[in-house]
């Protein structure tokens, strides 16, 4: 019995030595890692909170502090920029908002697409994408079940000396995604702000943590559902950093906060 072999085509060496295209366009992968890279400190603190919630102390660089206070700046004084919205009853949150990628709205949530003047978000930059992206996954070193998620909303507040943040549950997002434990990715610029969390509203019960310029709040898996909120505003404890950004930036006295979410 002959024994039946596959023939394997010989090698068009013209066609090996033809030039391969070589193209000069950035991939998006390759783009948010060396936004990335200009935005991570080599050296940063870790501390954890919870089950799938871990801070991340100096996180960011300097460079990534004043870029993202930037583009910020480049967006908000046009349409879909900062403005003071309102809770159900139609009192001002003390506090300025503006979104990204798509629109939340404390009242509507995520039912419409534009804003009341009819202005709709700017697009969300592929930096921000990068940096939740990134931080998840050096949180995922230390935390195995923590689940990764691709943000399409970034809500920027800005908050003044006086303002504040009521407790609440980020838990306007798709259920499927909630379930999951898709974790929240929130970044602090700025003045510090005393930050409380936990698993129930009785303020009494609650713990709570400085957030500094610099660092990187993440909360997913079972503490995706944490009241949190913003009790005050404060001076930093080392104000030479915030100083140089505020420098830099032409930034006013605040905290500008970024929270980054898959909706």
């Amino acid at each position: 019995m002959l024994k039946q072999y596959h023939s394997i085509p010989s090698p068009n060496i013209e066609d090996e030595n033809k030039a391969k295209p070589f193209s000069l366009i950035m991939t998006d992968r390759v783009r948010r890692n060396l936004v990335f890279d200009r935005w991570r400190n080599f050296m940063f603190g870790r501390k954890e909170l919870g089950p799938g919630m871990v801070l991340f102390k100096n996180y960011l660089t300097h460079m990534g502090q004043v870029d993202i206070v930037n583009i910020c700046q480049k967006w908000a004084m046009g349409p879909g920029g900062f403005y003071r919205p309102s809770n159900r009853s139609g009192a001002k949150l003390r506090l300025h908002m503006m979104c990204f990628g798509r629109l939340w709205d404390p009242v509507t949530k995520y039912e419409k697409s534009y804003r009341s003047d009819g202005s709709a978000p700017p697009p969300l930059p592929y930096e921000f994408i990068s940096l939740a992206e990134n931080a998840i996954e050096d949180a995922q070193l230390h935390m195995k079940l923590l689940p990764s998620m691709l943000p399409d909303i970034c809500v920027a507040n800005f908050y003044s000396y006086g303002d504040r943040l009521g407790l609440h549950q980020d838990c306007d997002e798709h259920v499927g995604g909630l379930d999951r434990g898709l974790p929240v990715v929130s970044v602090s610029i700025g003045e510090s702000a005393e930050f409380l969390y936990g698993h129930t509203r009785d303020e009494n019960k609650l713990e709570k943590v400085l957030l500094e310029s610099g660092d990187v709040l993440i909360f997913g898996g079972k503490s995706r559902r944490i009241f949190h909120g913003v009790r005050r505003i404060i001076p930093p404890l080392d104000p030479t950093g915030v100083s140089q950004v505020i420098e830099e930036t032409g930034l006013i006295l605040g905290r500008l906060n970024l929270t980054l979410k898959q909706s």
